[in-house]
């Protein structure tokens, strides 16, 4: 067992411990504390099945993705709920302290009463809502698929483009789907858009091509007038599982490739392709993924850009938005729209338009969830249509992104 996962189950137990004197003190009943106690157990005995009979070569996102995320809900709630408790237990260590010092008797002071059910009964409800929200993120929020609309205007547009209509899927993860006929809505709200275009950003699968497999046929239905097209993402390399051979690793990349080619999808590695119109033209472009850190940095934008010429109107596809900003905003280029995803918005964060946008993936990320502007250039950055390591979504939902572009001065 990973030596991480050790620590995490010891401290999940002791605040479990902990939590479990403090529902004692708001349910007197014995069965609901017995419950109380299975289900808390039972949440960190499925995880622990679940890693010992987890085999690498299935992936980093296999079958423990649910079990993990029901253990983090309880863990998130024994801390909440342990935290309160803390905190009470250290008022009244110090009430003990100044009773001692003083020689008053518990019974003759009243400025620090005996309060531990009001608390525990406050801790509860307010550590329920966060579990609450995460295991609704789980049955409900990773589905709730949303469509999300700009209207970008520029000056230097081709006329025949005012008022063209993409729409842009990212981060697919196809490895972590399990419900069909869900899918299959948010296939069916994509094309009900109508747009000229679909782009995908990438991250198709999680590990492997086989991921993919079952839904192929769902993605193919996929149309667009002017086609579809898409680029990698960091997983879809294959570079966070375990394989046999560096000859396997190369077969699954290249299956994956096939497998875009099959369902209708125009791969760009490195490379472009105009979109035509009424005799006018916007150049495409797609890039292998390059992301700061750790991540792959395998695109080329030079290579992309040869070919095109500087006064072309331009769309680039590049799955992570640091490239934006550490590249393409700063090429000598002029990229009028790039399309990103690969934040997912943490699949975990605050949203009311207008008014709050937040998650944590913010200290992470600069640019991490819808449209930015720097330097006269845009980018939109896909929340993602899957998900993946936290099975669920809570706040930040799936999106589906529809973009139109606009001429300055047209009407």
């Amino acid at each position: 067992m990973p030596r991480f996962l050790i620590i995490l189950s010891i401290v999940y137990i002791i605040l479990a411990i902990y939590g479990f004197q403090g529902f004692k003190t708001i349910v007197k009943n014995p069965w609901a504390q017995i419950i109380y106690g299975l289900v808390f157990f039972g949440a960190w005995l499925n995880l622990m099945i679940r890693v010992y009979y987890y085999a690498p070569g299935d992936g980093i996102r296999g079958k423990i993705s649910v079990a993990g995320g029901v253990f983090f809900s309880f863990l998130l709630l024994g801390l909440v709920f342990g935290i309160f408790l803390l905190l009470e237990d250290v008022v009244r260590l110090v009430v003990f302290g100044y009773n001692k010092f003083t020689g008053l008797t518990e019974t003759q002071t009243t400025f620090f009463p005996s309060r531990r059910k009001f608390v525990s009964g406050i801790a509860m409800g307010i550590a329920a809502l966060p579990f609450g929200a995460l295991l609704y993120g789980m049955y409900k929020g990773k589905y709730n698929y949303k469509v999300l609309k700009y209207e970008l205007e520029f000056d230097d547009l081709p006329d025949a483009f005012d008022g063209y209509q993409i729409t842009q899927i990212s981060d697919v993860h196809s490895g972590s789907f399990d419900n069909r006929d869900k899918v299959a809505y948010g296939i069916d709200l994509i094309n009900k858009q109508k747009s000229d275009v679909i782009l995908f950003t990438g991250d198709m699968v999680n590990d492997k091509t086989i991921e993919m497999e079952p839904w192929a046929d769902l993605f193919a239905t996929l149309q667009a007038k002017d086609g579809k097209f898409s680029i990698l993402g960091n997983h879809d390399y294959g570079d966070y599982t375990s394989w046999p051979s560096d000859e396997a690793k190369t077969k699954n990349l290249e299956d994956l490739k096939n497998l875009q080619k099959n369902i209708g999808f125009d791969l760009l590695l490195d490379s472009h392709r105009y979109l035509e119109k009424d005799g006018e033209k916007i150049a495409l472009l797609g890039v292998e993924n390059w992301g700061r850190g750790g991540f792959k940095k395998a695109g080329d934008l030079e290579k992309a850009k040869q070919g095109i010429a500087k006064e072309d109107f331009k769309i680039l596809m590049s799955h992570d938005p640091s490239h934006w900003e550490d590249v393409v905003i700063n090429d000598e280029y002029h990229f009028h729209l790039t399309l990103s995803g690969h934040t997912h918005g943490m699949q975990f964060g605050v949203e009311i338009p207008g008014w709050i946008k937040w998650s944590p993936v913010k200290w992470r990320y600069k640019y991490w969830a819808g449209i930015y502007e720097e330097l006269g250039q845009f980018i939109n950055v896909n929340r993602g249509f899957g998900f993946i390591g936290y099975p669920g979504r809570v706040g930040i939902w799936p999106e589906i992104s529809v973009i139109t572009l606009k001429k300055k001065g047209l009407t």
